[in-house]
């Protein structure tokens, strides 16, 4: 089981990253810290996932192949997105520790660094993010929390892994909607998702049986063909 430390620092994160070794070991990590880690070798990949995913950090090496990472730190702010951004780079002096924070970069990790460092100052990123959900989310007698990721149903703790959470808070917030298996990998999982894996049915199958108490409403379901769907008004469907 997740404390509640380790749960409330999950995030979804984009590490824009040219040295394939360091990006992957980076990702590695973050990830079995239960991050969600999408690679980004060029700036222009950058670019094009921002424009389609919600991140809630970026790391962003200075020096990449197709320009300077102080240049995409600008132009995300200038595009209004609000996402926190440590820059990562081997370039140590004061003066260019200014420049990443004066382009827009919210902290500066100087390359070679600890990785629980990294981590920490992630954890510190997201203390400082304003959050703008909703403070609890409730359907019948199911309460998700956001902001602490407690989850009860009828008074009872459900206690779910990090992975758990996600598919259940993603399927609250699109209550009464057939929600596909495209759409749910792009919102739980990251990029390393295996379209023809059944991760799904098994994270559903889970939840189902946290969450859909005997005795209870039934509200997660199976959509045959479609997704499923977190609806206290469907009947129980087989699957």
């Amino acid at each position: 089981m997740l404390t509640t430390t380790e749960a409330t620092a999950t995030m979804r994160v984009l590490l824009v990253e040219d040295e394939e070794r360091l990006a992957d070991n980076l990702a590695r990590g973050l990830r079995q810290a239960s991050h969600a880690v999408d690679i980004a070798p060029r700036l222009a990949d950058a670019r094009q996932k921002l424009e389609l995913e919600r991140y809630d950090a970026v790391i962003l090496d200075v020096n990449m192949p197709d320009g300077s990472g102080f240049g995409l730190a600008a132009e995300i702010r200038k595009r209004s997105i609000p996402v926190p951004i440590l820059m990562l780079t081997a370039r140590d002096t004061v003066e260019d520790r200014v420049a990443g924070l004066d382009s827009g970069a919210d902290d500066y990790l100087v390359k070679p660094f600890a990785f629980e460092e990294l981590l920490a100052r992630l954890r510190a990123l997201q203390r400082r993010a304003p959050d703008t959900r909703p403070p609890v989310l409730t359907i019948t007698d199911l309460t998700i929390d956001p902001s602490t990721r407690k989850v009860n149903r009828a008074g009872l703790p459900v206690e779910l892994t990090t992975t758990e959470y996600s598919l259940l808070e993603y399927l609250a917030r699109h209550t009464g909607e057939v929600c596909g298996r495209a759409a749910i990998s792009a919102a739980v999982w990251d990029e390393n998702y295996d379209p023809f894996s059944n991760i799904i049915d098994v994270y559903v199958s889970r939840l189902r049986r946290k969450v859909d108490l005997p005795g209870r409403i039934p509200l997660i379901h199976t959509i045959r063909g479609a997704g499923y769907s977190l609806d206290p008004n469907r009947g129980a469907r087989p699957g």
